[in-house]
């Protein structure tokens, strides 16, 4: 009788034991789980803002501007605070000038940055994320950056760099949004800088569609960028997309938290997303015979008889993402 009760004892320590381990195990998973998940907001707004011109994946001789890498480390040595660096980025966003800029030959290259309306807000979360952490730049920087310029080389920021992270439905239809934006884009601004906006309109007319339709197939997803205001009458919103640009033009309008809209469906999910203006969209986009020069309205007539795209302001949307893939 005593064996059986000592036995029973072990077997009762034991396993209190083990499940002791296994809620253990169970709480450390799940801490690691929501670690992978914090992503500094600062990382998705540089990837939507900026990663159009400035993606660090954009072969050399295709650039329209230097990589985020290469402005951090013009503006941050081994001196530099983050209230100083902060300033200083925001301050040339606020008004670029050739003046202000600190990079010179970034200037004689590309130009200088249009101006483009950024919430102050947002800047500094960019900011902070660019300061703190270790930021993806091409496969040939470093050594172009010590051998050219011969100074510290800055990229390992004060905090770890981020692990990589199972991806929601929400982050692989952003993805997707920002992939095509960022083709879209810099073959856009490359007709800009280099032909002209007539040239770029007719870019747009030709190419737009062939450009979204080559990464649909590349992430074998549906991608569409509709309006309730298009340019191309085939970029019309059904009713379900005109509910949710509203919304957006809501949220937009007071300053909210912009964030995408998913919906599961029995093909996968459904993703959107809002397209917003910035100063350079007002060459196409904005108000008739000021912001849209005369020559270039006629151009629109002559391309797009039925457009309904203008009359825009900076910080306003102008469509949505409309993107569908299977999880």
């Amino acid at each position: 009788m005593k064996k059986l009760i000592l036995l029973l004892s072990i077997l009762y320590f034991y396993g209190c034991n083990q499940s002791q381990k296994s809620d253990d195990s169970k709480k450390n998973t799940e801490d690691i789980s929501v670690k992978k998940v914090m992503i500094p907001e600062g990382k998705k707004l540089l990837e939507t803002h900026c990663f159009v011109c400035h993606n660090p994946t954009t072969p050399h001789e295709e650039r329209v501007a230097p990589p985020m890498i290469a402005i951090k480390t013009h503006y941050i040595d081994e001196g530099t605070s983050e209230e100083d660096f902060t300033n200083d980025f925001l301050q040339f966003l606020q008004n670029p000038t050739k003046e202000k800029a600190k990079m010179k030959g970034a200037v004689r290259k590309f130009g200088v940055m249009p101006y483009q309306k950024f919430n102050d807000t947002d800047l500094k979360k960019i900011a902070s994320y660019l300061y703190n952490y270790q930021i993806e730049e091409p496969t040939w920087f470093k050594e172009h950056w010590e051998s050219k310029k011969g100074k510290a080389y800055i990229n390992s920021g004060k905090k770890v760099s981020l692990e990589k992270t199972a991806k929601t439905p929400e982050e692989i239809g952003m993805h997707y949004a920002m992939e095509t934006k960022k083709l879209l884009g810099k073959n856009l601004m490359g007709t800009i800088q280099n032909s002209g906006t007539i040239n770029a309109l007719k870019f747009c007319n030709q190419n737009a569609y062939t450009l979204t339709d080559s990464m649909a197939t590349r992430f074998k997803a549906t991608i569409q960028r509709v309006s309730d205001k298009p340019r191309n009458p085939q970029n019309m919103a059904n009713a379900e997309e005109l509910n949710i640009i509203e919304e957006y033009k809501r949220v937009v309008h007071n300053n909210g938290s912009i964030e995408p809209v998913t919906k599961q469906i029995e093909k996968g999910t459904k993703f959107y997303y809002p397209i917003i203006t910035n100063k350079m969209c007002l060459q196409c986009h904005g108000a008739p015979n000021t912001q849209i020069k005369t020559e270039t309205l006629q151009e629109l007539a002559r391309l797009y008889p039925t457009d309904k795209a203008q009359g825009y302001d900076t910080n306003q949307v102008r469509g949505i993402w409309s993107i569908t893939f299977k999880n």
